[in-house]
């Protein structure tokens, strides 16, 4: 059977038989002047991955339980609150897309560190911020920083993996990732009952700490130099009307990045929606969240375990069945006045699980088309999911802090496009020959 290769910017062909599943070899990613053989990482390297992509969401959930007291402190509303993390989705989408295609030409390790570094300092200023202006800037800046570890994350993946055997790091990677959100939260209510909301950032600082020197000593260069982009500007816009040329990419994007959108608009207006709607306390409000998470756990750690033997593809069609129709019915109990813990809360439980079936089989399906442009490609994705989530959380706010209507609508709504994402944008006309399948 011919091995996975690609022929030209948004043209791939993809083999169909157990060697898709095929990892390169140990030098294959390894730094030009030698090479690193990762198996001697094993746990250690798929650990520090793992929180370079958990770090962003310590940082987006370990504060919300402070949101209406912070709303108070700082002599603002809710809205203004949830512009805190409208601006920080704003840099991690800008920070994946510069950080992405960047890396592509000088490599991915000094990025992650100067990233972690940044981050660090970052988040000690937000937990020392006089005003919600300056906290505002604080976060984008904070955001731009997280934004190294998610997207160079998954490049390091790419690097190192294909087909099932990446889909199954992804997903151990979000059974990993799930663990912050399942912290975060009650975390962030214990520290927020004994030492304020400010106290919460400078937890989030000492994360950062350990991830920048986790960094300087577990994760080498994968990128080596003779894959390296050398071409400038030029060849960034070559390589990128590449990968947005690649109709497959581009749906399985639209899957990913409405999914998230999906997602972040129940995370923007969960603590309002448990606190004021539904008449959780704050320590309520984190045990739901947190039993939420741990269904997104579960479906990461199921989908590791069936990925083998079940198509990556089956398995992110059912995760978008599952988001797409929980989401729609959401918006029919909101708009019907039905909402209540009883309606509400299973239908949230299916929507955040479903999203851990979606991202690890969808990430690896997308990058997969363009593996010689993983970094731009992983950049782009990302960007365009930050960029949703910026603009969904000033929507669910529209209706005030007592309405669960405008999350619900925002929902269904990213419910819907991510289904035709899937469904229709991301069906190759395809054609099997000799084992391989030509997109």
């Amino acid at each position: 059977m011919s091995s996975s290769c690609a022929t030209e910017p948004g043209v791939i062909t993809t083999p169909v038989t157990s060697t898709a599943d095929a990892a390169p070899s140990a030098t294959a990613g390894a730094p030009g002047n030698g090479g690193v053989d990762y198996s001697r990482f094993g746990v250690l390297l798929i650990g520090s991955i793992a929180l370079m992509s958990a770090i962003s969401p310590l940082a987006t959930d370990m504060y919300l339980p402070a949101f209406p007291t912070m709303a108070t402190e700082l002599g603002t509303d809710a809205s203004t609150i949830q512009l805190t993390l409208t601006t920080f989705m704003i840099g991690l989408a800008l920070g994946q897309l510069v950080l992405g295609t960047l890396s592509d030409r000088i490599g991915r390790r000094p990025l992650l560190i100067g990233g972690a570094a940044l981050l660090t300092i970052s988040s000690a200023l937000c937990a020392l911020a006089p005003s919600i202006g300056f906290l505002i800037v604080l976060r984008f800046i904070q955001g731009l920083a997280g934004a190294a570890g998610m997207v160079l994350g998954r490049a390091v993946v790419a690097d190192r993996a294909v087909g099932a055997r990446a889909a199954r790091i992804f997903s151990v990677l979000g059974v990993i990732g799930a663990l912050s959100p399942i912290a975060a939260p009650i975390l962030g209510s214990v520290l927020f009952s004994s030492v304020g909301w400010r106290g919460i950032f400078w937890a989030i600082t000492g994360v950062a700490a350990v991830l920048f020197l986790a960094i300087l000593a577990l994760v080498p260069e994968s990128l080596p130099v003779e894959r390296r982009h050398r071409g400038g500007l030029a060849e960034f816009r070559r390589t990128a009307a590449g990968v947005v040329r690649n109709r497959v990419y581009i749906g399985h994007t639209l899957t990913l990045c409405f999914g998230f959108g999906a997602i972040f608009a129940y995370v923007s207006a969960s603590p309002f929606l448990m606190q004021n709607v539904l008449g959780f306390s704050s320590t309520g409000f984190s045990i739901i969240f947190a039993v939420n998470s741990c269904g997104l756990m579960l479906a990461s750690g199921t989908s590791a375990l069936i990925v083998g033997r079940v198509a990556p593809e089956s398995i992110l069609r059912f995760g978008v069945v599952c988001l797409s129709s929980a989401s729609v019915l959401l918006a029919v109990v909101a708009l019907a006045g039905w909402t209540n813990a009883y309606t509400v809360l299973p239908l949230l439980f299916i929507v955040v699980s479903s999203i851990a079936l979606i991202f690890s089989n969808g990430m690896v399906l997308a990058i997969a088309q363009l593996p010689r442009s993983a970094g731009t490609a992983s950049a782009i994705l990302g960007s365009g999911q930050f960029t949703i989530g910026a603009l969904v959380s000033p929507l669910v706010g529209l209706a005030g802090e007592f309405s669960a209507v405008p999350m619900a609508i925002t929902m269904a709504g990213c419910g819907v496009i991510a289904a035709v994402g899937h469904f229709v944008v991301a069906r190759p006309k395809a054609a099997v020959a000799d084992g391989v399948l030509v997109a």
